[in-house]
Parts: structure tokens; sequence; C-alpha cells
């Protein structure tokens, strides 16, 4: 290949945008932003904004997202909620003897399943060096990597629920040139699922460390006043988030004080109206900076992460975390960075409030914003996905 050529990459993920809320999506969309000044990169995705149903929000046809180029695609059909949910109980009773077709009819179910965009990487996939597939769980990348299989990277963005023990995925981990992986417990993870070693990079995502973010600019333009934890991401009940309200209504029975909640990120069940719970929906990225800096710490209720941007970012501003015990994952960044706590119940989660919002909180905010300053540096990133090219990359045949 000619030095004077950059290389052009595809990067494939089921939705992308700047309103899109998904911790696959942003990782996908900020890689390709840093990536775009050394490759030709180019997002291939669905019109769609809202993983429930793949309706399409975004015109089909070339777009961009500040400035990198953008190829949306319409999706076949809708998602059906009630279908799908249908087929995934009746998928699970059966989830080690069901055959191929059965799993594959749900995988099309799932979505977003787009003939528009499979044929156009069957038709111009070879005009790119690489083409990486983000999070595995999609039909974009289970119906995508069999049509670039040369040059197809794998960022799997896997954890431990029930899709990844069905058998339709073992040729597709074993049929990617390399499966980047986004953390050490994440390897572990996939080593024991699929009993083999996995040898590929641990990258993950940069994190810019904000120098302008500004509580007290939250507090007036969102009219908080009390001292608050905040949540990052979908409000959903597989996040972990309707146990979290059932944890923090034990911590207000047990303690009068004057901490609230607040929820950032869009809302995918229904929400209570209580006097310390303030959601305020999707927001643009400068008030969610803003919002972790101004809060006491970030809650993260998840049990089922494969990284978690938000603790990166909560950490960028000097703010500690309190994880679910029950993941690996969050458990396993919060000791690596020695910028955290976690719980296993209500008890554990008050107990840790109770630490977060005394000395031993900024102590460990502070160990945060070092640990990124020195792990998650977009330069490390960068060369990380360049020396992934170097190993990996499959001369193109011609532009597309």
């Amino acid at each position: 290949m000619s030095g004077a050529r950059r290389p052009r990459v595809a990067m494939v993920v089921q939705r992308a945008g700047r309103e899109v809320n998904g911790g696959a999506e942003a990782l996908c969309r900020d890689v390709a932003l840093a990536l775009r000044s050394v490759w030709d990169v180019t997002i291939v995705t669905t019109t769609a904004i809202d993983y429930g149903t793949w309706a399409p929000d975004y015109p089909a046809g070339p777009g961009d997202i500040e400035g990198l180029p953008v190829l949306r695609f319409d999706v076949d059909e809708p998602r059906s909620p009630r279908h799908f949910d249908t087929l995934s109980a009746r998928l699970l009773a059966k989830i080690g003897t069901a055959p191929l077709a059965e799993q594959e009819a749900w995988m099309r179910a799932q979505g977003p399943y787009s003939t528009r965009l499979l044929r156009y990487l069957e038709d111009h996939g070879d005009s790119y060096d690489l083409v990486i597939f983000y999070t595995y769980l999609y039909a974009t990348t289970y119906f995508g990597m069999p049509l670039v299989r040369d040059r197809a990277v794998l960022v799997p963005f896997a954890h431990d629920e029930w899709p990844i023990h069905l058998s339709m995925w073992n040729e597709r981990f074993a049929a990617a040139r390399e499966v980047v992986l986004s953390t050490s417990e994440e390897r572990d993870f996939l080593e024991a699922r699929f009993g083999r070693p996995f040898a590929g990079p641990v990258i993950g995502i940069g994190v810019d460390l904000p120098e302008d973010a500004d509580g007290s600019r939250f507090r007036q333009r969102c009219g908080v006043a009390n001292p608050f934890a905040i949540y990052v991401g979908r409000i959903e009940a597989a996040k972990g988030c309707e146990q979290l309200l059932q944890d923090f209504a034990q911590h207000k029975r047990r303690v009068a004080d004057d901490l609230i909640l607040v929820m950032l990120g869009r809302a995918q069940m229904a929400l209570p109206t209580l006097p310390y719970l303030r959601p305020l929906g999707f927001v643009d990225e400068q008030t969610k900076f803003d919002g972790l800096a101004a809060s006491e710490f970030l809650i993260m209720p998840s049990a089922l992460e494969s990284l978690s941007i938000s603790l990166l970012e909560a950490w960028s501003v000097s703010r500690p975390v309190l994880v679910n015990a029950a993941s690996d994952v969050l458990v396993g960044q919060s000791r690596r960075a020695n910028a955290g706590l976690w719980y296993g119940d209500a008890a554990e989660l008050s107990a840790g409030i109770d630490l977060l919002r005394g000395p031993a909180g900024r102590e460990l905010g502070a160990n945060g914003r070092r640990f990124v300053a020195e792990r998650y540096a977009w330069p490390r990133i960068i060369e990380a996905y360049q020396h992934l090219y170097e190993r990996f990359a499959v001369p193109v045949s011609s532009p597309a």
C-alpha cells in the first residue's frame, strides 16, 4: 500500500448522531471523530434514533456528524416490541438447543435489519481497508460481518447477558480478523464464554479533560439548588434504574438529608413524581459535563456493562462514582482508578452515599481525574487503532 494514501475505514454501528443516547454508539462516534486526523473514516448506519422501534428519524443517504461522513440507510421495517418480546421469550427457553434459523429470525426481529445497508457493504466493502463493527448484539453486525469477512474487525461491547450465549455468535467471533476489547473484564468474560484466548488489544475510548465544565451554570439553567447524585444514560429497567429508584427511596427513608437524584437521558420507563427526583431528559454534551461538575458523585446501577463511558466522564471532572457491585466491569474500572465505591443493596448504597459526600469522595474524585489523564488520553487511543490498522488492513480494490 502506498504510504501517501490515507487509510479508508468504515465503522458500522446501529445508530449514529449527537442525538443518539447509547454507550457503543457514543464510542463509535467519538473514536471516528478522533481518527479522522489520520484516517478517512465513514460511519455506516441506519436512519434510526430510537433503538426500540428503529423508526426513521434521520434522512437516508449521505450526511455528516461535525463534518465526518455518515451514510444512513433505512431499516426494512420497524421493530414490533411485542413481537420481539415473544420471540425472545421463546428463544430464551431453548437457548442451548435452538436451530440457527430460529436464532437468525430473532436477530432479524431484533434489528436493525437494512437490506440497503447490507447491499452497500457487499458492493463497496472492499473499497475500505478495514470495516469495524461496533457492538455484537445487532443485525448490522451479525449480517454485515460475513459480507466483508477479510477485513472485518469487531468491537463487541460484550457482557454476560443471555443473547451472547446463543450459538450463532461462535462463528462471528471466530471469523473476525480481530476482536478489540474495551476492558480486561470483557476479555475474561469472552474467554470463559467461548473457551479460547482473546488476544486482541484493550483500547476503549479517549476522554478530553474538560476545562470549561461549570456546575453553577448547570444549577442555574436546570433549576437545581440541592446537592445531588447524578445518573447519566438510558433510563430503563435493564440499566438498573428501577432498582436504583427503590434503593434511593430506602436511603431517603433512612436519612433525612438534602440529597436529590438527577437523571440525564431519555426515559424508557415510567418515572414517579418524587420531591427528591429530577429527570431532565436528554441533554447536550456541555450540559452533561456541567451537570457532572455540579454533582456530588455519579451513580451507575447497571449490572451489565462492557465499558462505562459515564464513569470516565465523571472522573474527568474529579467526581467519584458509586457503582453496582454485580458488574465486574464497573468494579474493575473503579478499582483500577481508585476512584469509586460499589454497593450490593440499598444499605450499602446508603453507606456509600455517606462516604462519598465526605473527604473520601473528594480524594477519590481527584484520583479519577489523574487516571483518565494517564489512561484515556486521545493520542494513546489513536495510536492503538493505528497499530490495529498496520496489523490487519486489507488493500482496497477501488474507491466507493
